[in-house]
């Protein structure tokens, strides 16, 4: 067994509760550039405690190659038959381990393997950007269709807005991925939104917690008015690409 382990910077974020490992391994951290070493550590220990959440995000990872292989293959079929692309981009994210360990602390639940998969449901997201609230709703019902796909939840804040503003509709789907010996289903969250609802919440985002303070009321309301005046700019620009596809 390795008496010392040496690890790049970036071969720590996949490792999740890796501070907890090495306060109960009583491991030292000196920080040398960009190379840690990691002192009397056990290395197959190490490898044992934290194979099973590199393997679980693996399993994530690949969800999202294959939702976004979904919703790719949508875009052509739609731009061969309508000629156009409902889908203007794809963005795919896992959570990072920080933050998944805080959403179970949250709910006063123990950071295993297991209920990462039973409680965590947006480690793997993807997020769908389209031209119009109805290309939306066209994706949705056509992904709905799909045999191999599951609709576990759905959350539409297009139709009916957060009270800060906040558009968008969310999917939490179960999607098979096949490894070399069996297929395991994995769930995904999948936010749908269009141009516009993407630039409001970006935005909304850096302005809002940029700072660590609770943002004024003045502020919020100015927000919502504008997230409002967006929601009326998506169906306006929607009704005239209906009238300019009916000349």
């Amino acid at each position: 067994m390795c008496s010392q382990l040496v690890l790049r910077r970036f071969a720590l974020k996949p490792i999740l509760c890796y501070n907890i490992f090495m306060e109960k391994n009583n491991i030292r951290i000196t920080d040398d550039g960009e190379i840690n070493f990691f002192e009397n550590v056990d290395s197959d220990l190490f490898i044992e405690k934290t194979m099973p959440y590199m393997e679980l995000m693996m399993k994530y990872g690949c969800a999202l190659k294959e939702i976004t292989t979904k919703f790719e293959v949508l875009n052509s079929e739609f731009s061969l038959l309508y000629n156009r692309n409902p889908i203007e981009s794809i963005k795919t994210r896992l959570k990072r381990p920080r933050s998944i360990m805080a959403k179970l602390a949250k709910h006063g639940i123990p950071v295993t393997v297991q209920n990462i998969r039973e409680n965590v449901f947006d480690v793997a997201g993807a997020r769908i950007i389209c031209s119009f609230p109805h290309d939306i709703y066209s994706l949705v019902e056509m992904l709905k269709k799909q045999d191999d796909i599951t609709v576990l939840k759905v959350k539409d804040y297009i139709s009916n807005p957060k009270p800060n503003g906040y558009r968008s509709l969310h999917l939490i789907v179960e999607i098979p991925i096949f490894l070399s010996d069996r297929k395991e289903n994995v769930v995904v969250e999948v936010q749908l939104r269009t141009i516009a609802m993407d630039f409001w919440a970006s935005l909304e985002h850096k302005l809002k917690y940029k700072k660590n303070t609770d943002t004024p009321e003045e502020i919020v309301d100015e927000l919502r008015e504008c997230a409002d005046e967006i929601g009326r700019l998506d169906l306006k620009m929607q009704e005239i690409h209906k009238r300019i596809e009916n000349l």
